[in-house]
């Protein structure tokens, strides 16, 4: 609710404060370069010091304290630094949570735990846009809508206080399997990881998306953080639906998963009021694959002693290419929208034939 209610209005926000397209894209992928090359660090060192929960708590003060702060931003460059703060702290807590994660869902299927762990996410997602929708109504503005989000964040912290006095060792719900003493991690990965990589270069970040919405006034005001959160509640749905079946198909489903969302540029950036709509909930859709699917493929690939720092090598691969196509596509906009388009279906689209070579891969 804190974070995604935020980012439903920092491409917007960044927009008043004077920055332009191509700022927004640099801010947006520099947040998620940043953040998930700390994945990486962040991931080995849980492992390394078997500290999950403390690395945990850590990432969640950052990630969700950084959020009312951007209420008192008065210049776009102070607002950009908070919003790399907030990825930041997402960074340092991700790998751990999700190894905690992947021990907890294994009796149930890696596939329907990290599915459902995203939908009851997307819950969160879609209310905070649309408090954030009713502010602006009302003429709270921005920075009001900032400063409520305090509320959900304090929730948040005290609940996730309470986790790790119920469950301080979480690998204990997972029966250990054999650990595989390997100098690096297998092909399978690295194929994978590439697939995800393209996948992630040509995903368009909602800031550029919503900026889009504000600048040629395809969406009214109010509509854009509305138009978020339809796409969050497409993204719980399809999360526990390709969860699902993930676990009874396998690496089909990233397969199908690319094909409907290379979809939504077309859609999102040339069509109109309602064609924008169809665009974002394929765009959720694709959301909820990465944050379920595609983090509970890596469960079944690596064993658990390993787990934190293949999620942080995975990450930091992942925010590469992301910041990468999201810093080249806010260029790409001022240039010319087609060829934004282009790229983002191409990049996506390139991702099949890695997805195909790791399921001919021996497991």
């Amino acid at each position: 609710m804190t974070y995604e209610g935020a980012r439903s209005i920092t491409g917007p926000y960044l927009a008043i404060l004077g920055a332009s397209a191509t700022v927004v894209g640099i801010v947006a992928g520099s947040g998620e370069l940043i953040g998930y090359a700390l994945r990486l660090v962040s991931g080995y060192i849980s492992d390394r010091t078997g500290k999950y929960w403390t690395v945990t708590l850590f990432g969640y003060f950052v990630n969700l304290l950084a959020v009312p702060l951007l209420a008192l931003a008065g210049h776009w460059e102070i607002a950009a630094l908070l919003m790399i703060a907030e990825r930041m702290g997402k960074a340092i807590r991700n790998p751990s949570r999700d190894a905690m994660l992947s021990h907890a869902t294994q009796r149930i299927g890696h596939g329907w735990g990290f599915g459902l762990h995203e939908a009851m996410d997307q819950i969160g997602a879609i209310l905070g846009p649309l408090i954030v929708a009713g502010v602006i109504y009302l003429k709270g503005g921005y920075r009001t809508s900032f400063v409520i989000l305090l509320v959900p964040a304090l929730l948040a912290l005290g609940v996730l206080v309470v986790a790790r006095v119920l469950y301080p060792r979480p690998h204990d719900l997972e029966i250990a399997s054999v650990e595989l003493k390997t100098k690096g991690f297998s092909r399978m990965f690295w194929l994978y990881l590439a697939a995800v990589s393209l996948i992630a270069a040509g995903y368009v970040d909602f800031p550029l998306i919503a900026f889009h919405f504000e600048k040629l006034s395809v969406v009214p005001k109010v509509w854009i953080p509305i138009f978020y959160a339809v796409a969050m509640g497409v993204d719980a749905l399809s999360a526990l639906l390709f969860g699902r079946l993930f676990d009874r198909v396998g690496l089909s489903i990233p397969i199908i998963v690319s094909l409907l969302s290379s979809l939504f540029p077309p859609l999102v950036f040339l069509g109109d009021f309602y064609t924008a709509l169809v665009g974002m909930a394929l765009w959720g859709a694709g959301i909820g694959a990465q944050e379920s699917i595609m983090r509970a493929t890596i469960a079944g690939m690596i064993p658990m002693n390993r787990r934190s720092t293949a999620y942080g090598v995975f990450n930091a691969g992942f925010g590469l290419f992301w910041f990468l196509g999201s810093a080249l596509m806010g260029v790409l906009y001022d240039i010319s929208i087609p060829s934004l388009i282009v790229f983002s279906v191409v990049m996506q689209l390139a991702s099949i034939p890695f997805f195909i070579l790791v399921r001919k891969e021996p497991r």
